[in-house]
């Protein structure tokens, strides 16, 4: 892999869409299994269970949308603010902002002589002065703070291609084994949701997998059975 391959990657998962698109795939697979078989538990009809998972991917969507949106332009809007304070305190302090960039690589382990110098060459460009001085005390890069639209749309898709897999039994068949088809569309979404998750952090494809298809059971086996329970009175 290069060092621009690498560097790639970190900065799309720093720009927050892998993780909204992650989380909205297991959301909605998660979310609307559940609600479609907590119907399904009441045994209403093809119709209802069709129309409630519809709704719930409609509504879920849109819920993950505008909720990652919020959360995204609220983090990029204080992570902006920081980073113009910053700018400005370059701008007119630039002694003082040398000395914290001096003491900060003395923090490293870096010898003072090599220390000053590193900073005094810093501070003769203000832009690599301001990303050195937002990653080592704000813990961001200024160029990847992220976007707001990307992130609530990535969403969007996302939370709609987990919701769609336990409905497509109810769009096209009516055949009596919707309930059985939504579970096995929701197990295989969830296992390779899982191996994605395993496989991008590198901490284990199988156990991932089988981590997030238990999660989905039990999410799913208590709206079900809460389902058949107020459905039997």
């Amino acid at each position: 892999m290069s060092l621009a391959t690498h560097e790639e990657e970190h900065r799309q998962i720093e720009s927050g869409w892998f993780r909204a698109a992650i989380f909205g795939v297991s959301d909605g697979l998660v979310t609307n299994a559940s609600l479609i078989l907590g119907f399904a538990g009441a045994n209403p009809g093809h119709g209802v269970v069709r129309l409630a998972g519809l709704a719930g991917l409609v509504a879920g969507s849109f819920s993950m949308a505008s909720g990652e949106y919020v959360s995204m332009r609220a983090h990029k809007e204080l992570l902006e603010y920081e980073i113009n304070v910053e700018r400005k305190s370059l701008e007119l302090y630039p002694e003082a902002e040398m000395a914290e960039l001096r003491a900060l690589f003395m923090a490293q382990g870096i010898e003072d002589e090599l220390a000053t110098r590193l900073s005094t060459d810093l501070m003769r460009d203000p832009e690599m002065a301001l990303r050195t001085h937002a990653r080592e005390e704000l813990g961001v890069d200024p160029s990847a703070t992220g976007s707001p639209w990307a992130a609530a749309i990535s969403s969007l898709i996302a939370f709609s291609l987990g919701a769609v897999l336990p409905l497509l039994p109810w769009l096209f068949t009516s055949s009596g084994n919707e309930v059985w088809l939504s579970i096995a569309l929701a197990a295989v979404g969830a296992l390779v949701v899982g191996g994605v998750i395993g496989w991008m952090t590198r901490n284990g494809i199988v156990r991932w997998a089988i981590r997030q298809l238990l999660i989905a059971a039990l999410a799913a086996a208590v709206t079900y059975g809460i389902g058949r329970l107020v459905g039997s009175h």
